[in-house]
């Protein structure tokens, strides 16, 4: 039936309460969600992953640099599955840690992973084309959101390093490319009037 709001509510004022905590309940929500991937329980991988998204959010200003690790762990999970409403909501959940300001940066934390996950999404080519396309443009999403999350960190200059420039640029000229050939084949656009020309 989903997170049961009583129960998620408990769980996020005892790790607000007990933030040395959040580790232990990262490792476990982590083991459990591994296990449900595997066995193809969607269902309880949505729970899982709400109610981490719900602890992040609730217990960002704290230290939560161990369950961070945790978090991403769970993530990096959901976009290997070959499953594209997992990788989706992977790329979803990643998006909201990405505009979590930390209060200290994380000099050991790298996105190597994601870079290059996000950019294998947007060159999808999913049979179905509107899975094809959620898949895309969740890997362009996941990609603006290591930008955000490594722009401003100390970590800053890693993400302009031509190893990730390279798979970062082209995915996103890929996108672009595929929309031209769409309005290729539409036919040119029609020509505007002369008044606007000039402006």
């Amino acid at each position: 039936d989903g997170l049961v709001k009583a129960d998620m509510e408990k769980l996020t004022f005892y790790a607000v309460s007990a933030p040395e905590k959040l580790d232990r309940i990262g490792s476990y929500l982590a083991e459990r969600l591994s296990r449900d991937v595997v066995r193809h329980r969607s269902g309880y991988v949505l729970i899982a992953m709400e109610a981490l998204d719900q602890l992040l959010m609730a217990c960002h200003s704290q230290s939560i640099k161990p369950f961070v690790e945790s978090f991403l762990h769970m993530v990096a999970k959901l976009l290997e599955s070959g499953e594209p409403k997992l990788q989706v909501l992977g790329t979803n959940s990643f998006v909201k840690f990405a505009n979590i300001e930390e209060d200290t940066p994380s000099y050991h934390r790298r996105y190597d992973f994601f870079v290059s996950r996000f950019s294998a999404m947007c060159h999808s080519c999913h049979s179905d084309p509107e899975i094809r396309t959620e898949i895309r443009i969740a890997g362009i999403r996941g990609i603006q959101g290591v930008v955000r999350k490594t722009v401003n960190d100390e970590l800053r200059a890693t993400i302009w390093e031509p190893q990730h420039m390279d798979k970062i640029v082209p995915s996103l000229l890929f996108n672009m490319q595929k929309i031209e050939e769409t309005d290729s084949r539409t036919g040119p656009p029609p020509s505007p009037p002369a008044t606007d020309k000039e402006e």
